[in-house]
């Protein structure tokens, strides 16, 4: 059995304004196992980042339990690369946030950019990087802490659909070789079935789990599953899911 890395038990959170409170989710219940990518999809609006700012321990639930193994990574949906640095100082940051000024942690930042064709442009400015390039150079930047759980934001929302396709082909192949465990939200029902092992769908807010699907691809590449007959029919699933 594989080891649990966040799990969710019975987990509630309400935003109190000027005008009373607002139940934003409500007796969440899931884990995310080791070495798995889990994808979250619901209505806009349903509390999709609230689930994860919870997951990140940058809030805390009103109700239940958030238990989480290890360090957290967390990847927004822009790259937020700093223009004044170079590529390869933008993946040093969270080193220096962090403290870990080490010759092997700086190393590790450059091999990762090496091992994922980014080599050749540590020395340029992300002004010089296309819209995809510099995803990876971001997702390289949350990998260089080396975290046991990589949280996604819409981490392709941003990119226009061609270069979306391209992307998430890459990331997937970088969090497969680095064997990484991800949750990701999205509003992209394509994208979820595309990358994931497992899609929660969760329901009108407040955001309950309202489905969880294993699914059944023996192809981890996003552009070979969107080829696979089971791809339409996993998406008619989540489809009629989502607008019940």
């Amino acid at each position: 059995m594989k080891r649990e890395i966040l799990r969710f038990s019975e987990v509630s959170y309400r935003y109190h304004t000027p005008q009373g409170e607002t139940a934003a989710v409500e007796g969440l219940t899931f884990s995310v196992e080791e070495g798995s990518f889990v994808a979250v999809i619901g209505p806009s609006g349903c509390g999709k980042s609230t689930l994860l700012s919870l997951a990140a321990g940058l809030m805390k639930p009103s109700s239940g339990k958030v238990e989480r193994t290890g360090r957290c990574g967390y990847m927004l949906q822009r790259d937020e690369l700093f223009p004044w640095r170079t590529v390869e100082k933008n993946l040093f940051l969270p080193l220096e946030v962090r403290g870990d000024r080490t010759k092997e942690s700086r190393e590790r930042a450059r091999e990762l950019a090496v091992k994922y064709g980014l080599g050749d442009f540590l020395g340029s400015y992300p002004s010089r990087l296309s819209g995809g390039m510099r995803q990876r150079a971001a997702l390289i930047r949350t990998l260089v802490t080396e975290p046991d759980l990589l949280l996604l934001d819409e981490p392709f929302s941003a990119l226009d659909y061609q270069t979306r396709l391209k992307v998430t082909s890459d990331v997937a192949a970088i969090l497969r070789g680095e064997k990484k465990t991800a949750l990701m939200i999205t509003h992209d029902i394509s994208e979820a079935v595309s990358l994931a092992d497992r899609v929660l769908v969760l329901s009108r807010r407040p955001a309950r789990v309202i489905a969880s699907h294993d699914l059944d691809f023996e192809e981890d590449d996003p552009l070979k599953r969107r080829e696979h007959p089971a791809f339409s029919r996993w998406f008619e699933v989540l489809w009629k899911e989502l607008n019940a």
